[in-house]
């Protein structure tokens, strides 16, 4: 449900945008990647940037002097291949990595009975043909997008291996997958964690996400006075009010917003 607590949020316009436009130093902007700034794929490796994606978010980055970052559940390595040769803020895996303005980085890290724990994930998933396991270092997604009806096996294993884990990790449903990751990690804490310090305090935050995995994100947005943003169709609950329909829509958005930002710069 929306702020309003009705489903879903109204269609979000291309002039909506026309707030970050104007008054960029009253702005802060976040970012989900997967099903928001890029196509979900079929698998996890799969998943590529379109042309002038990076360098759009680079543009809008400058225009907002700096307070932008990607907020994931990808790990920084794989966010940086994707956006190569660009190094963006980032919180990736969900906040359990945090690298702030000015590159410093700070990592949770894992723990043996965690690792243990995805030890056997690797070892149960073998026997479900078509279900991906996803190693994310400190974090383990597993993917059912190719084999649907395994989800049931997928999340036992999953409650298996949270228990294995212990109280430090926890699981995290998104779009065709489950995850374990750690506990205190959530999108909602690592917003609040960029909007304490330069250049992101004192903004209103912008959070755009796609997933049940971004709520956190777009409660702590709302809390700071800010606006949510949820990608996809208006079926899902959401506490987003606006909307944008896919993707490419809000890949749309941003060349937009940096090709005005580049004309006024001239």
């Amino acid at each position: 449900m929306n702020g309003n607590g009705e489903r879903g949020g109204e269609a979000f316009s291309p002039s909506s945008f026309g707030a970050l436009a104007a008054n960029p130093e009253k702005w802060a902007l976040f970012l989900d990647i997967d099903g928001t700034l890029v196509d979900i794929a079929p698998t996890p490796d799969a998943v590529e940037a379109p042309a002038g994606l990076a360098a759009s978010l680079a543009v809008v980055m400058t225009g907002l002097g700096g307070a932008l970052a990607l907020v994931t559940g990808r790990g920084i390595g794989f966010v940086d291949r994707l956006f190569h040769p660009h190094c963006f803020p980032l919180a990736g895996l969900h906040g359990a990595e945090l690298r702030l303005p000015g590159g410093r980085t700070i990592a949770i890290e894992p723990s043996p009975a965690f690792l243990q724990a995805k030890a056997a994930l690797h070892a149960g998933a073998a026997s479900l043909p078509g279900v991906i396991v996803e190693d994310k270092g400190v974090a383990v997604a597993v993917h059912y997008r190719l084999a649907p009806h395994h989800r049931d096996s997928v999340e036992a294993l999953m409650r298996e291996a949270a228990v294995r884990a212990g109280p430090r990790w926890s699981l995290q449903s998104g779009k065709m997958l489950v995850e374990l990751k750690p506990a205190a990690a959530d999108k909602g804490e690592a917003l609040k964690s960029f909007m304490r310090g330069a250049p992101f305090a004192g903004r209103q935050p912008l959070a755009v996400g796609d997933d049940l995995t971004d709520e956190d994100m777009f409660a702590a947005a709302i809390a700071h006075g800010g606006r949510a943003i949820r990608i996809g169709d208006g079926n899902a609950r959401t506490l987003a009010a606006g909307r944008i329909g896919t993707p490419a829509h809000m890949r749309t958005l941003l060349a937009s917003l940096a090709d005005t930002w580049e004309r006024d710069r001239r």
